[in-house]
């Protein structure tokens, strides 16, 4: 359990509880199995590289991000998938579990997984997720909520 995850948590006014598997969480597939959900409940956390800065992009886990839809989001010329050490350094968080919040950085959410009601999201590690109400979360990070999923 990740206590700057919790505490950013309580201070964005989220109540959650964290829940820690003995087996990986770290990619869609493993947090539903973990959790008993279909994938598309899963809320992804990716950080993009969008005209040199880091963001992170919420996603369901059935949708992969479209890179111009993002850049027309954000007005961008470009953005692309951050490296694993790109990831580390703007988040302080490995791959595979980085939450949707206490890492500062700007957030996107595909409006999609607004459709999912309660998701489930990283806590920090590759081995914690937590359940949260999906338009609670795109709320309190303050995300710009934009179609950047594509299905397949």
């Amino acid at each position: 359990m990740n206590e700057r995850v919790l505490t950013a948590a309580r201070e964005l006014g989220l109540k959650v509880e964290m829940t820690k598997f003995e087996r990986p969480t770290r990619t869609v597939v493993e947090a539903a199995e973990a959790v008993g959900c279909q994938a598309a409940q899963i809320a992804k956390s990716i950080v993009f590289v969008a005209d040199g800065d880091p963001v992170v992009v919420i996603a369901s886990g059935a949708r992969r991000i479209d890179p111009s839809a993002l850049c027309e989001a954000l007005d961008c010329a470009e953005a692309r998938p951050a490296s694993a050490e790109e990831v580390r350094a703007a988040t302080g968080f490995a791959p595979g579990g980085v939450p949707p919040f206490s890492h500062g950085l700007p957030v996107v959410m595909d409006q999609a997984l607004l459709e999912e009601g309660r998701v489930w999201a990283a806590g920090g590690d590759g081995n914690t997720v937590f359940e949260v109400d999906a338009h609670k979360l795109a709320e309190c990070t303050g995300a710009v909520v934009a179609p950047v999923g594509a299905t397949g």
